[in-house]
């Protein structure tokens, strides 16, 4: 739960970089934003293993 808590905080951080790129034109704020998706990719990458690991502990019995 901590990831998605972590995940939850990215994108909470983000709306602000979004107002600024789309709505005032700010190509700095797009960087950031980049930067901040490619951050949620990994995220969402570490959680999804997570998952999968725990299915297979579940499955084994283990």
């Amino acid at each position: 739960m901590e990831k998605f808590s972590q995940l939850q905080a990215i994108l909470d951080g983000m709306k602000v970089d979004l107002e600024k790129f789309y709505n005032k034109s700010q190509n700095a704020a797009g960087t950031r934003l980049r930067k901040e998706l490619n951050n949620l990719r990994k995220l969402a990458a570490d959680i999804r293993k997570d998952i999968q690991d725990l299915r297979t502990k579940r499955k084994t019995g283990a």
